[in-house]
């Protein structure tokens, strides 16, 4: 197979099938298919970045390629969707965009909408998407995706899964050969009887190995542990995360398993929904299309 590897850093497993230069002169919406480039006006040298300057250069990119005046735009929720966020703002008040209307995934995203100018809407009144950005916690070579460190799992997924185009933007350390290992799963589940799903959960088939711990503190800072209480989400509910040693052998039938167990109300596996991944690492950004 032709091709070269995403990144110096990344294993073979995510080996592109081709690439492509991409220059300065290129349209700012033109990335419809897998390409390697540097982005226009930054540093070469993305090497000598910080992870919130990657963060930031993916998303920028994204709303640069992929919205468009006139959409229905949802907005995820995390650090790095943060920065789509904000360059969805930038370029109203400049112009560049206009008529669009924006759902966000979380309070906080609703808010730092809000502070920009962004107009907002939701589900209940537009249910088509033309195109969602939002980070991820990993991401393995099939597209499956870890999502739900923020804590805004269930928002992010409700309008992501009605968008023509979930696109994706992470930076090299998010990129991994197998689920689990380097980030746990969140499951959103009912504070009723939570101890009781919890352990349901944790012995389903596909999710062997696992070791389930709730949440605690803010909802917002993942596993890591700042507070007492139960982290409560937007939705009122509670979220156990899910600790592996081994990937998940199947992330589609576990993402199946635990939407049919009783008592969890969704969880951070999100298969079978990407149309692009937006990497930013050492070499630049790649943009990896199914």
């Amino acid at each position: 197979m032709l091709g070269f590897a995403l990144l110096p850093v990344l294993s073979r497993a995510w080996v592109l099938p081709t690439t492509q230069s991409f220059t300065a002169a290129a349209s700012r919406r033109s990335v419809s298919k897998i390409v390697a480039h540097h982005v226009p006006g930054e540093t070469h040298d993305t090497g000598k970045l910080s992870q919130d300057e990657l963060k930031k250069m993916v998303g920028y990119k994204a709303v640069d390629d992929y919205v468009k005046s006139g959409m229905v735009v949802g907005l995820g929720t995390g650090s790095t969707a943060a920065f789509a966020v904000e360059r969805v703002g930038q370029l109203l008040a400049s112009g560049e965009l206009k008529d669009i209307v924006a759902i966000p995934t979380s309070v906080r995203t609703k808010e730092q909408a809000e502070s920009l100018g962004i107009p907002l809407v939701t589900l209940g009144t537009h249910s088509d998407l033309d195109v969602a950005i939002d980070g991820a916690d990993e991401v393995d070579p099939d597209f499956n995706l870890v999502k739900g460190g923020g804590g805004a799992l269930l928002r992010e997924k409700m309008v992501e899964v009605c968008a023509k185009q979930f696109i994706v933007i992470v930076d090299e350390s998010k990129l991994c050969d197998g689920l689990g290992p380097g980030f746990p799963l969140p499951v959103e589940i009912t504070p009723f009887c939570w101890e009781h799903t919890m352990r349901k959960v944790a012995s389903l088939p596909s999710l062997a190995g696992c070791e389930a711990k709730l949440r605690l503190g803010s909802a917002a800072t993942g596993s890591t542990v700042d507070g007492d209480e139960p982290a409560v989400t937007d939705n009122g509910n509670y979220i156990v995360d899910l600790f592996f040693k081994e990937p998940i052998a199947d992330a589609p039938l576990a993402a199946e398993e635990l939407k049919s167990t009783v008592g969890v109300v969704d969880h951070g596996l999100f298969c079978g929904m990407t149309a692009a991944v937006i990497v930013a690492g050492s070499e630049g950004i790649i943009v990896k299309t199914p």
